[in-house]
């Protein structure tokens, strides 16, 4: 079996105006959730082997505070489809995966995440920022990820829980 952790980024400062969407920092919640969201990670031993991250400073701020609180290293892709990204776009990233990674983690954006997974479990959530979300497959190669009814939704968690 195979999991995908879908975590959102956490919560951004809009402190500034003018920063570009892209650019925005996390506010001092976002920086206090996204650390318990590693200890999480950590506790539960749902580390990753490979992480797929949005090149939002909010996303890449938030993996770097989560993993530092997880005293976890492991493979990091930056992509800037995932700033903008569809469930189908996040879908094709993760069927370039090798078959022998086990456990990804997505850091992305709404509306994208909550999309994705409902798409793939038939299962509607919220993702508030913060949240993280364990996708449960039974398949074996990523390349044939994604088939309808083949994802189960096996946990939920919220930073303030």
């Amino acid at each position: 079996m195979k999991s995908l952790l879908v975590l959102r980024h956490a919560k951004s400062s809009w402190k500034d105006p003018e920063l570009a969407d892209h650019d925005r920092p996390l506010s001092k919640r976002g920086r206090r959730d996204a650390p318990r969201m590693g200890r999480l990670m950590r506790e539960l031993s749902l580390l990753p082997e490979v992480v797929l991250c949005s090149t939002a400073t909010r996303a890449q701020s938030t993996l770097g505070l989560a993993l530092d609180a997880a005293d976890w290293s492991c493979e990091r892709r930056f992509s800037p489809a995932l700033y903008t990204a569809s469930p189908d776009d996040i879908v094709a990233l993760l069927r370039e995966l090798p078959g022998r990674v086990g456990r990804v983690l997505v850091v992305g954006h709404n509306p994208a995440l909550e999309e994705l997974v409902r798409e793939l479990t038939g299962k509607e959530v919220a993702l508030p920022t913060g949240a993280l979300a364990r996708l449960d497959w039974r398949g074996d190669e990523w390349g044939d990820f994604g088939a309808a009814g083949t994802v189960e939704l096996a946990q939920l968690w919220m930073p303030k829980q």
